[in-house]
């Protein structure tokens, strides 16, 4: 069982940066394919980028958000810089142990964390 645990979502304005992090257990974590998706009031969970052989991002965080990844410290990142108002979601991290065929979707998956909240404040 892999827990994932995310951090440093927070109230940012328009332009701004954040930073989240994903520390996840286990003693494999160089195996883990990782990715970050996000879900906004009354939408559904859509991705945003994720790390495995390749980085993807999706269209409209590309050349903002930044995945990368600390195998010393277990963790994952997602660097966002100049932050919209429609960035506003609920963040979550997610692993999967082997192979992803669809980096994209969220079925690829198997281990989630809670979630951490980025809120626009402008």
């Amino acid at each position: 069982q892999i827990q994932l645990v995310e951090s440093g979502g927070g109230l940012v304005q328009a332009g701004g940066s954040l930073r989240l992090s994903c520390a996840a257990s286990g003693r494999t974590f160089d195996n883990y394919n990782l990715a970050w998706f996000r879900q906004a009031p009354g939408k559904e969970r859509e991705f945003v980028a994720a790390l495995s052989r390749s980085e993807y991002y999706a269209d409209s965080v590309k050349g903002r958000f930044t995945i990368s990844r600390d195998n010393a410290k277990n963790t994952v990142y997602l660097q966002m810089n100049s932050l919209k108002p429609e960035d506003t979601a609920v963040y979550y991290c997610a692993a999967r142990i082997g192979l992803v065929a669809l980096p994209r979707s969220p079925s690829s998956y198997t281990y989630w964390g809670q979630g951490t909240q980025v809120t626009d404040s402008s």
